[in-house]
Protein backbone atom coordinates (compact mmCIF):
# COMPACT_ATOMS: atom_id res chain seq x y z
CA UNK A 1 0.00 0.00 0.00
CA UNK A 2 1.44 3.43 -0.54
CA UNK A 3 2.32 5.61 2.00
CA UNK A 4 -0.03 8.30 0.07
CA UNK A 5 -2.71 6.02 0.20
CA UNK A 6 -2.58 5.08 3.55
CA UNK A 7 -2.18 8.55 4.82
CA UNK A 8 -5.40 9.38 3.43
CA UNK A 9 -7.06 6.55 4.05
CA UNK A 10 -6.39 7.04 7.82
CA UNK A 11 -7.85 10.56 7.80
CA UNK A 12 -10.55 9.42 6.02
CA UNK A 13 -11.28 6.20 8.93
CA UNK A 14 -10.64 8.70 11.64
CA UNK A 15 -13.87 10.93 10.14
CA UNK A 16 -15.92 7.70 9.44
CA UNK A 17 -15.77 7.44 13.33
CA UNK A 18 -15.95 10.43 14.42
CA UNK A 19 -18.54 12.32 12.01
CA UNK A 20 -20.80 9.32 11.29
CA UNK A 21 -20.10 6.53 14.14
CA UNK A 22 -19.48 4.06 11.90
CA UNK A 23 -19.41 0.44 11.96
CA UNK A 24 -17.71 -2.24 9.44
CA UNK A 25 -18.92 -5.89 9.64
CA UNK A 26 -18.19 -9.02 8.27
CA UNK A 27 -14.80 -7.92 6.85
CA UNK A 28 -13.37 -11.51 7.47
CA UNK A 29 -15.20 -12.32 4.48
CA UNK A 30 -12.96 -9.93 1.91
CA UNK A 31 -9.52 -12.04 1.02
CA UNK A 32 -6.94 -10.62 2.00
CA UNK A 33 -5.06 -11.51 -1.09
CA UNK A 34 -5.94 -12.03 -4.98
CA UNK A 35 -8.35 -10.04 -7.50
CA UNK A 36 -11.84 -9.42 -5.69
CA UNK A 37 -14.95 -7.48 -7.03
CA UNK A 38 -16.58 -5.81 -4.24
CA UNK A 39 -20.16 -5.10 -5.18
CA UNK A 40 -22.47 -3.02 -3.30
CA UNK A 41 -25.38 -0.74 -3.28
CA UNK A 42 -25.02 3.06 -3.81
CA UNK A 43 -27.00 5.61 -1.52
CA UNK A 44 -24.43 8.47 -2.06
CA UNK A 45 -21.18 9.97 -3.40
CA UNK A 46 -19.22 8.92 0.03
CA UNK A 47 -20.04 5.26 -1.14
CA UNK A 48 -16.20 4.31 -2.93
CA UNK A 49 -14.62 5.89 0.10
CA UNK A 50 -17.11 3.94 2.73
CA UNK A 51 -17.12 0.51 1.16
CA UNK A 52 -13.31 0.15 0.69
CA UNK A 53 -11.77 2.47 4.43
CA UNK A 54 -11.66 -0.54 6.52
CA UNK A 55 -9.47 -3.23 4.02
CA UNK A 56 -5.98 -3.40 4.53
CA UNK A 57 -5.33 -3.32 0.98
CA UNK A 58 -5.29 -0.84 -2.36
CA UNK A 59 -8.43 -0.94 -3.92
CA UNK A 60 -9.69 0.10 -7.46
CA UNK A 61 -12.92 2.06 -8.50
CA UNK A 62 -15.38 2.25 -11.38
CA UNK A 63 -16.41 5.97 -11.90
CA UNK A 64 -18.75 7.10 -14.42
CA UNK A 65 -16.80 9.15 -16.80
CA UNK A 66 -18.15 12.41 -16.41
CA UNK A 67 -16.52 12.72 -13.23
CA UNK A 68 -13.09 12.71 -15.20
CA UNK A 69 -13.92 15.98 -17.02
CA UNK A 70 -12.33 18.22 -14.98
CA UNK A 71 -9.00 17.84 -15.27
CA UNK A 72 -7.55 18.34 -11.49
CA UNK A 73 -10.82 16.39 -9.89
CA UNK A 74 -9.49 13.61 -12.79
CA UNK A 75 -5.85 13.69 -11.17
CA UNK A 76 -7.57 13.67 -7.67
CA UNK A 77 -9.72 10.76 -8.08
CA UNK A 78 -7.02 8.77 -10.41
CA UNK A 79 -4.55 9.24 -7.39
CA UNK A 80 -7.17 6.52 -5.73
CA UNK A 81 -7.15 4.34 -8.70
CA UNK A 82 -10.28 5.16 -10.30
CA UNK A 83 -11.16 5.11 -13.77
CA UNK A 84 -13.86 5.79 -15.91
CA UNK A 85 -16.73 4.17 -16.91
CA UNK A 86 -19.65 4.79 -19.35
CA UNK A 87 -23.31 4.06 -17.47
CA UNK A 88 -25.82 2.25 -19.33
CA UNK A 89 -23.82 0.92 -22.14
CA UNK A 90 -21.66 -2.19 -22.88
CA UNK A 91 -18.40 -0.41 -21.91
CA UNK A 92 -14.98 -2.37 -23.37
CA UNK A 93 -12.57 0.00 -22.43
CA UNK A 94 -13.65 -0.52 -18.71
CA UNK A 95 -14.10 -4.04 -18.94
CA UNK A 96 -10.70 -4.46 -20.17
CA UNK A 97 -8.96 -1.56 -17.77
CA UNK A 98 -11.22 -4.20 -14.84
CA UNK A 99 -9.87 -7.45 -16.04
CA UNK A 100 -6.03 -5.98 -16.17
CA UNK A 101 -6.31 -4.93 -12.90
CA UNK A 102 -7.97 -7.86 -11.58
CA UNK A 103 -5.32 -10.16 -13.03
CA UNK A 104 -2.74 -7.98 -10.96
CA UNK A 105 -4.52 -9.03 -7.70
CA UNK A 106 -6.59 -5.85 -7.64
CA UNK A 107 -9.85 -5.14 -5.17
CA UNK A 108 -11.96 -3.44 -7.81
CA UNK A 109 -15.09 -1.69 -6.25
CA UNK A 110 -18.61 -1.96 -8.23
CA UNK A 111 -21.82 -0.39 -7.64
CA UNK A 112 -24.05 -2.78 -9.89
CA UNK A 113 -26.87 -0.92 -9.76
CA UNK A 114 -25.81 1.76 -12.31
CA UNK A 115 -26.80 4.60 -10.29
CA UNK A 116 -27.49 5.87 -6.99
CA UNK A 117 -30.73 4.80 -5.09
CA UNK A 118 -33.65 7.40 -4.87
CA UNK A 119 -35.16 6.42 -1.41
CA UNK A 120 -32.68 4.52 -0.04
CA UNK A 121 -33.58 0.90 -1.18
CA UNK A 122 -31.63 -1.42 -3.12
CA UNK A 123 -32.21 -1.98 -6.55
CA UNK A 124 -32.06 -4.59 -9.10
CA UNK A 125 -27.93 -5.68 -9.61
CA UNK A 126 -26.94 -5.37 -13.76
CA UNK A 127 -25.03 -8.38 -14.77
CA UNK A 128 -21.79 -6.24 -15.99
CA UNK A 129 -20.30 -7.04 -12.42
CA UNK A 130 -21.25 -10.92 -13.28
CA UNK A 131 -19.84 -10.62 -16.20
CA UNK A 132 -16.50 -9.39 -14.48
CA UNK A 133 -15.91 -11.58 -11.92
CA UNK A 134 -16.57 -14.75 -14.17
CA UNK A 135 -13.92 -13.25 -16.98
CA UNK A 136 -11.71 -12.31 -14.17
CA UNK A 137 -12.21 -15.91 -12.40
CA UNK A 138 -12.40 -14.01 -9.37
CA UNK A 139 -14.48 -13.99 -6.09
CA UNK A 140 -17.26 -11.51 -5.91
CA UNK A 141 -18.27 -9.66 -2.53
CA UNK A 142 -21.80 -8.37 -1.80
CA UNK A 143 -21.40 -5.35 0.18
CA UNK A 144 -23.93 -3.18 1.86
CA UNK A 145 -24.23 0.25 2.92
CA UNK A 146 -26.81 1.37 4.77
CA UNK A 147 -27.31 5.59 6.25
CA UNK A 148 -25.23 7.04 3.48
CA UNK A 149 -28.20 8.29 1.87
CA UNK A 150 -29.25 9.61 4.96
CA UNK A 151 -25.86 11.91 5.20
CA UNK A 152 -26.05 12.65 2.01
CA UNK A 153 -28.87 11.55 -0.76
CA UNK A 154 -28.72 12.47 -4.30
CA UNK A 155 -31.13 15.33 -4.04
CA UNK A 156 -28.69 17.38 -1.58
CA UNK A 157 -26.14 19.24 -2.65
CA UNK A 158 -23.70 19.41 0.51
CA UNK A 159 -23.43 15.68 2.86
CA UNK A 160 -24.59 15.89 6.39
CA UNK A 161 -23.75 14.19 9.39
CA UNK A 162 -25.76 10.58 10.24
CA UNK A 163 -24.55 7.35 10.95
CA UNK A 164 -23.20 4.66 8.78
CA UNK A 165 -22.90 0.78 8.65
CA UNK A 166 -21.57 -1.24 6.04
CA UNK A 167 -21.25 -4.98 6.34
CA UNK A 168 -19.66 -7.36 3.26
CA UNK A 169 -20.82 -10.66 2.62
CA UNK A 170 -20.10 -14.83 1.84
CA UNK A 171 -18.82 -14.24 -1.77
CA UNK A 172 -19.66 -15.69 -4.62
CA UNK A 173 -16.78 -18.12 -5.78
CA UNK A 174 -15.40 -18.70 -9.14
CA UNK A 175 -16.72 -21.43 -9.83
CA UNK A 176 -20.18 -20.88 -8.31
CA UNK A 177 -20.14 -18.29 -10.84
CA UNK A 178 -19.40 -20.08 -13.77
CA UNK A 179 -22.37 -22.43 -13.30
CA UNK A 180 -24.92 -19.89 -13.29
CA UNK A 181 -26.65 -18.30 -15.69
CA UNK A 182 -25.35 -14.30 -15.55
CA UNK A 183 -29.29 -12.51 -15.23
CA UNK A 184 -29.82 -15.31 -12.06
CA UNK A 185 -26.88 -14.49 -10.90
CA UNK A 186 -27.52 -10.87 -10.91
CA UNK A 187 -30.74 -11.56 -8.91
CA UNK A 188 -28.94 -14.00 -6.57
CA UNK A 189 -26.74 -10.89 -5.74
CA UNK A 190 -29.85 -8.48 -5.60
CA UNK A 191 -31.03 -10.52 -2.99
CA UNK A 192 -28.17 -11.04 -1.08
CA UNK A 193 -27.17 -7.34 -1.19
CA UNK A 194 -30.85 -6.66 -0.12
CA UNK A 195 -30.39 -9.33 2.75
CA UNK A 196 -27.50 -7.38 4.15
CA UNK A 197 -29.04 -4.13 3.43
CA UNK A 198 -31.95 -4.81 6.32
CA UNK A 199 -29.87 -6.62 8.48
CA UNK A 200 -27.83 -2.91 8.65
CA UNK A 201 -31.52 -1.45 9.22
CA UNK A 202 -32.00 -3.65 12.15
CA UNK A 203 -29.19 -2.81 13.85
CA UNK A 204 -30.20 0.84 13.46
CA UNK A 205 -33.50 -0.28 14.71
CA UNK A 206 -34.96 0.52 11.35
CA UNK A 207 -37.99 -1.38 9.71
CA UNK A 208 -36.76 -3.68 7.22
CA UNK A 209 -38.01 -2.69 3.26
CA UNK A 210 -40.29 -4.87 2.15
CA UNK A 211 -38.29 -6.54 -1.28
CA UNK A 212 -40.60 -8.83 -1.94
CA UNK A 213 -42.97 -6.61 -2.94
CA UNK A 214 -41.35 -4.98 -4.98
CA UNK A 215 -40.41 -8.09 -6.56
CA UNK A 216 -43.50 -9.39 -7.12
CA UNK A 217 -45.01 -6.15 -8.31
CA UNK A 218 -42.64 -4.86 -10.30
CA UNK A 219 -42.38 -1.50 -8.88
CA UNK A 220 -41.69 0.26 -5.56
CA UNK A 221 -43.67 -0.45 -2.38
CA UNK A 222 -44.67 1.83 -0.39
CA UNK A 223 -42.16 3.20 0.96
CA UNK A 224 -41.25 1.93 4.95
Amino acid sequence: MRLYYRACRFIAQGAFVLLTRGHVYGLRHVPRTGGVVLASNHQSFLDPIIVTLALPRECSYMARDSLFRNPLFRRFIESFNAFPVRRGTSDVAAMRASLERLRHDAVITAFPEGTRTEDGRVCSCRPGVIVLARKAGVPLVPVAIEGAFDAWPRHRKLPGRATILVEYGRPFPPESLSRMDRDAAAERLTVEIRSLHNRLRRRLGRRPFDYEAVSTSGGAASRA
